[in-house]
């Protein structure tokens, strides 16, 4: 029973790392578009900071790459060496405002969301704060809902080769 939970924690991470590794591609491709779950165009991008891992037990690799201007030129070559991405900062850019997170592959959790700044006035309701802090929060995972729905999609598909060669191709040129 221990080895089917190892093995199944296993197939999270490698899916993870997998989802990670394509939004990075995705969110920089050219010819990529993203919509949320309402049809609304946002932009999702990485930047600054990325974790990218390879290998396993032993011979585990692990590359942390971080800069506020950084083309992440060190966590590229770990791509083109068979490393995953294992963790990223993330950037969703929608109607004018911006969110920020680090997502992790291993259990797909998001930390430290940053959402837009809620301005408040001194005749709100106590409760608008709070509430318009949630709509933020909940408009940032149907970003995410939306990418993932995406990739899992392309990931079953018979696409996904072609999307393959263009992640390869994207190597290439960067």
């Amino acid at each position: 029973m221990e080895n089917e939970s190892y093995i199944g924690q296993m197939q999270d991470t490698l899916l993870g790392q997998e989802f990670l590794t394509w939004l990075w591609y995705a969110g920089e491709s050219q010819a990529h578009q993203f919509k949320d779950t309402e049809g609304r165009d946002f932009d999702l991008h990485v930047t600054q900071r990325v974790q990218v891992q390879g290998g396993e037990g032993d011979n585990l690799e692990t590359a942390t790459v971080t800069g506020a201007l950084s083309d992440l030129k060190e966590a590229r070559l770990g791509l083109t060496t068979g490393k995953k991405v294992h963790r990223a900062l993330i950037v969703v850019e929608m109607d004018g405002e911006t969110w920020q997170a680090t997502l992790k592959a291993e259990d797909f959790s998001i930390n430290s969301l940053k959402t837009p700044v809620v301005e408040r006035e001194d005749d709100d309701d106590p409760d608008a704060v709070f509430l318009e802090k949630m709509y933020l929060i909940e408009r940032f995972l149907a970003c995410l809902d939306a990418v993932y729905a995406e990739f899992i999609e392309l990931r079953s598909s018979s696409q996904w080769e072609k999307e393959l060669g263009r992640f390869r191709d994207w190597l290439k040129e960067t």
